[in-house]
């Protein structure tokens, strides 16, 4: 599980950052990838990576400011032509589908793939496979959303010495007792899987917020995530600005993941006022409150490493 972020900059594309998209790739976890955002130029930033958009299976859109979903339509028309074949599921707010719907209408685009667009309410989005995504709806000017998404815990290791001691040899039946409750052996034996797992491996959690104003109330949405990214479009300074323009700051992000106890927190979505050579201002403030602090840039990876039993 690693983020990828592809553009970290806030509003318009600067020669330094381009404006907001972040890939979560979960190749190992289910081989395939999702986006936050889609910000213009979004393709032209998966070509200086690894990232394959065929393998794109959900997209998920914050909100609908033009930095962050300018980029879609483009997206959506060329993983037809780099072997997309697999469905691809559009989150985002109320309006996304007439959005993408008029964009390739009007561009007579024709997907080769089939396209579900689902529009945003609060609550779990859903749950499947190995994960749980929960969206809550932000503070900003118009309908922004964060994301909770939830690794589900993985079961413990079999404990082979104690089926040796119980005359269960290694054969198809491990197997067995990893998939099953209760496995009957062929002298009759009831094996309880319960009895013959270590601990289970508690599950990874990344929260990944749009564009919002700072509130108490996405303190439960994030709390104890192991990575959280959180926009820092203002510096402390521009604390009375970032009110009122439905964003927040470096400090006010730092107090969020400190109230939450988050392990890390990423931030992004920095403003075009702001230069390579603000970036130390910008973290210290951060990490003056919360130290596990770092400020995105595009193209940086952070790894999002499996927990321990």
């Amino acid at each position: 599980m690693e983020l990828v972020f592809l553009g970290t900059g806030a509003g318009v594309p600067s020669k330094e950052r381009n404006v907001s998209a972040i890939a979560l790739t979960l190749l190992q976890e289910e081989n395939s990838i999702w986006l936050f955002d889609c910000g213009e130029a979004t393709q032209q930033q998966i070509l200086q990576t690894s990232i394959k958009p065929r393998k794109i299976t959900k997209i998920f859109i914050t909100h609908m400011h033009g930095d962050h979903i300018f980029g879609l339509p483009g997206l959506l028309s060329s993983r037809s032509f780099q072997g997309g074949k697999d469905l691809l599921t559009v989150y985002g707010p109320p309006g996304i589908k007439r959005y993408i719907e008029t964009s390739l209408m009007v561009s007579e685009t024709h997907l080769t793939y089939p396209l579900e667009i689902v529009e945003l309410k609060e609550g779990m989005l859903f749950d499947e496979g190995p994960f749980q995504v929960m969206c809550q709806k932000l503070e900003h000017v118009i309908p922004s959303y964060g994301f909770r998404i939830v690794e589900k815990d993985k079961p413990g290791e079999l404990l082979v010495d104690k089926l040796r001691e119980k005359g269960i040899l290694p054969g198809p039946i491990y197997q067995q007792i990893k998939e099953n409750d209760v496995v009957t052996t062929l002298d009759g034996q009831a094996i309880y899987q319960h009895e013959f797992l270590g601990p289970a491996k508690p599950g990874r959690i990344v929260s990944i917020l749009g564009d919002t104003r700072n509130t108490e109330k996405h303190v439960e949405l994030v709390k104890q995530s192991d990575v959280l990214v959180h926009e820092a479009t203002f510096e402390d300074a521009k604390k009375e600005m970032a009110k009122n323009y439905y964003h927040s700051t470096t400090t006010e992000a730092a107090s969020l993941a400190k109230k939450a106890r988050v392990n890390k927190l990423v931030l992004t979505h920095i403003s075009s006022r702001y230069q390579e050579e603000d970036s130390a201002h910008l973290l210290e403030e951060a990490r003056a409150i919360f130290p596990n602090t770092m400020i995105a840039h595009d193209f940086d990876q952070v790894t999002i490493p499996v927990k321990k039993a």
